[in-house]
């Protein structure tokens, strides 16, 4: 994500940000992710926000790192005890690096049209067999939220699409709808995929 007002929003919010999402336990998408990893793997969340998903990760005894590009957000994480580095989709270089792929609510800030080339990123990053859970926000083309920050979004069939043609399988899929931090109630899909 190198958009410069959304990167600003969790800049100036971080802190927000982070009372509302960071849970004292894993929930259940992280528990699915978890129960797919080998016993102490090691895992990226990528477009870690605060660290609260690398936290849980380590309280189960996996190993995790984070990589955002806020650096607030980076701040929040290494409090909380993470490694985290500040760097971008783009940025992500390294190759059958990781039994796991942790990208809640992340890659909806990047463009579509850099999708493909960052599933491509987490498929080599990803040991072979390693396990990818994406979320996102459902819907169709791109836009602002109230709070500034650019979304985009995917009908079900495209992201489906578009993870399988990047080499994974996909083994689950959930829906649901949640609040974000601009209170509006948005759909949502979360894809759990082998690499």
């Amino acid at each position: 994500m190198s958009d410069p007002e959304t990167l600003g929003v969790y800049d100036a919010r971080a802190a927000e940000y982070a009372a509302k999402f960071v849970k004292d336990k894993p929930g259940p998408l992280l528990r699915r992710f978890m129960a797919a990893l080998p016993a102490g793997g090691h895992v990226l969340d990528l477009g870690c926000g605060p660290g609260g998903s690398a936290v849980q990760l380590l309280a189960n005894g996996f190993t995790a790192v984070g990589m955002d590009a806020s650096s607030e957000m980076v701040a929040h994480a290494r409090a909380a005890g993470v490694e985290a580095i500040q760097a971008t989709y783009d940025d992500l270089k390294d190759v059958a690096a990781f039994d796991g792929v942790w990208c809640n609510f992340a890659l909806l800030h990047a463009p579509r049209d850099a999708m493909p080339d960052h599933l491509a990123a987490i498929h080599r990053a990803l040991k072979p067999g390693g396990h990818f859970h994406v979320a996102l926000k459902t819907g169709t083309g791109s836009a602002r939220d109230k709070i500034g920050r650019l979304y985009t979004y995917y009908a079900e069939k495209e992201l489906s699409d578009m993870v399988t043609a990047a080499g994974f399988s996909i083994l689950d899929t959930t829906h649901g709808e949640e609040a974000g931090l601009a209170g509006d109630v948005e759909p949502w899909i979360a894809l759990l995929a082998r690499g």
